[in-house]
């Protein structure tokens, strides 16, 4: 395991380039693999229930996943984003007192927007209603296990990460088949959130840490700088897709909800690839600011090229090879209407993903106020051209709007890290050893 010390801290000599590199590729290696994982997970729990309940069952597992997506984003802006950022490569007594802080903050992140899922759930009632309950259940657990996986990134211990994953998907096995005996959403999800129940009870194994939520407090006074532009720069983000969600079911219903979530199982495979890269890329580009901050833009036009090459590669081969007959095995019913999505949802995610590798760089930097421009305007393209789409053409039309939300905003990412590189004064960035 890492302890976060440099050779030359020890008395040793300083690695090589080629040991650099093969550090480097191995700590990818294991980001790849660990959200493989993570990703393969997810895309059998969208199969499974798309396949057992049908369009519009599928669209309020869609609404309770878009849901989920808000409150994590809330908790990574607090707890993984600054922990990220300060605490890669620290000594290990200063990690885990950090991170025992970090997860104690998200377990309270997770209770908070578990109580509020309990109560709108019944409010709204009926079948949505009672999906956001059962998701408000397994909140804590489902936020607790993130957390521990970007702790263990930031300390180079991806293997740890990819462990916690593996459990968690070990774990679904017999919580899938479970529910499947009486298929629901709500079934679906509590075994969802069970299984990552478990595996955030492992992580506390794997950290020799406990969650301190006394320290909420404290974290939150640390890192306010970065915490409160992370969270409304995560949440404008989530919020603009559950603004789009909601916004495009309320136009043309629950069936269209589930063909765009449809459409992005399939390109799952690609987002495993993008998220696998997230995991590892802020630890290094702060490893390249501390290094020298004028390699900077190009590691991060490496990174956002790459996926965005990926990602269109894999998107046509999907819209141009993949059978009917096929599509139709893995999605049952939502295939037909998901199909249609496939162009435009490809060229979204191009988009998003080189917007990823200035976003990376903006982190790196601690350049919250830039990123946090950044990430408003591509949510209001994002929703904008999402809303506009669906007024005018249905699924189809927002899945056209939101490609070009995202093609406009990955403009304005860049410009950003530009002004923020020219401003950037060239230390490194702070390591603060807080515990």
């Amino acid at each position: 395991m890492s302890t976060g010390t440099s050779p030359l801290a020890v008395g040793g000599a300083a690695p090589t380039a080629s040991a650099r590199r093969r550090t480097l590729a191995n700590r990818v290696s294991w980001g790849l693999a660990d959200q493989a994982v993570s990703s393969l997970t997810n895309f059998a729990v969208g199969l499974v229930v798309a396949r057992s309940l049908g369009a519009v069952d599928f669209g309020i597992f869609a609404l309770a996943w878009a849901t989920f997506g808000g409150a994590l984003n809330i908790s990574r802006g607090l707890t993984s984003d600054p922990f990220v950022v300060r605490f890669n490569g620290t000594a290990t007594d200063v990690w885990r007192a950090a991170l025992r802080r970090a997860t104690g903050t998200a377990l309270l992140v997770g209770l908070a927007t578990g109580v509020i899922g309990v109560g709108a759930g019944l409010a709204i009632g009926g079948p949505v209603g009672a999906a956001i309950i059962a998701l408000g259940v397994v909140m804590p657990a489902l936020l607790l296990q993130d957390a521990w996986r970007f702790g263990f990134f930031a300390a180079g211990r991806g293997h740890q990460a990819f462990a916690n994953d593996t459990v968690w998907a070990l774990a679904l096995v017999p919580g899938l088949a479970l529910a499947a005996l009486h298929p629901s959403v709500v079934a679906f999800i509590l075994a969802w959130g069970g299984a990552a129940a478990v595996a955030a009870l492992c992580g506390c194994f794997q950290a020799r840490a406990l969650p301190h939520p006394a320290g909420f407090r404290s974290w939150l006074r640390d890192h306010r700088d970065l915490g409160a532009r992370y969270v409304l720069e995560n949440v404008s983000n989530s919020g603009a897709g559950q603004i789009r969600t909601y916004g495009l079911g309320a136009i043309t219903g629950l069936v269209a909800i589930g063909s765009v979530r449809g459409a992005e199982l399939l390109l799952g495979p690609f987002l495993a690839v993008l998220m696998g890269l997230s995991l590892v890329a802020v630890p290094e580009a702060a490893r390249v600011v501390r290094a020298d901050p004028a390699r900077l833009p190009r590691f991060c036009l490496l990174l956002g090229g790459v996926q965005a090459v990926a990602a269109l590669t894999w998107g046509l081969a999907l819209v141009f090879f993949l059978p009917d007959a096929i599509g139709t095995q893995l999605l049952g019913s939502v295939w037909p209407a998901a199909s249609a999505l496939l162009l435009p949802a490809t060229l979204a995610v191009t988009f998003a993903g080189l917007s990823s590798g200035a976003s990376t760089g903006l982190r790196a930097l601690g350049a919250a106020r830039h990123g946090l421009r950044a990430q408003l305007f591509t949510s209001a393209a994002y929703v904008s051209g999402g809303l506009t789409g669906a007024v005018l053409d249905g699924a189809v039309g927002s899945s056209w709007g939101v490609a070009l939300g995202c093609l406009l905003g990955s403009g304005v990412w860049w410009l950003q890290l530009r002004l923020a590189h020219r401003t950037h004064d060239h230390r490194p960035t702070t390591t603060e050893e807080k515990g």
